[in-house]
């Protein structure tokens, strides 16, 4: 081929995208209980994390635009899972916080992370390649941030 670099196995991203893909349809049965998408688990792991706080934070801890959030968020206000209310101090500020049901689906959720991984480790992969393939992509992550603000 005359544009090696055109190949999709030579591409960095397609393995990250496919990885991704894969690994969010292995969450899908466990969100499918608590009646969530993954985007869902992920604002609800932020909130749990810290509750009550604005959607800049959000989209921030979450690497995604407000126009992206803010339909979830829709969403998961009419699923009864958290509220959106202005800020007092600052009416621009929509802040987000756990109803009793969202605050009530950490328990729920907490054996998700360790059943993905039981089914992601094998003889071709294990724990600790596993931690440092995460701890790699983080890297890659923080480098990515970075020099899009410069």
């Amino acid at each position: 081929m005359e544009f090696e670099q055109l190949k999709l196995e030579n591409q960095l991203c397609f393995p990250l995208y496919a990885a991704s893909r894969l690994i969010i349809r292995e969450y899908q049965p466990h969100l499918d209980k608590l009646e969530i998408t993954y985007p869902q688990y992920l604002v609800l792991m932020v909130l749990w994390e810290k509750d009550n706080i604005s959607v800049n934070e959000i989209t921030q801890k979450l690497i995604l635009n407000t126009n992206t959030v803010t339909p979830l968020l829709k969403r998961m206000e009419t699923q009864g899972i958290i509220t959106r209310n202005r800020s007092e101090e600052d009416e621009r500020k929509v802040l987000v916080q756990l109803t009793e049901k969202g605050i009530g689906m950490r328990t729920e959720a907490a054996s998700i992370p360790e059943k993905l991984t039981a089914c992601i480790i094998s003889d071709a992969l294990n724990v600790q390649e596993l931690l440092d393939m995460k701890e790699n992509l983080n890297v890659l992550i923080d480098f990515l941030l970075k020099n899009k603000t410069e």
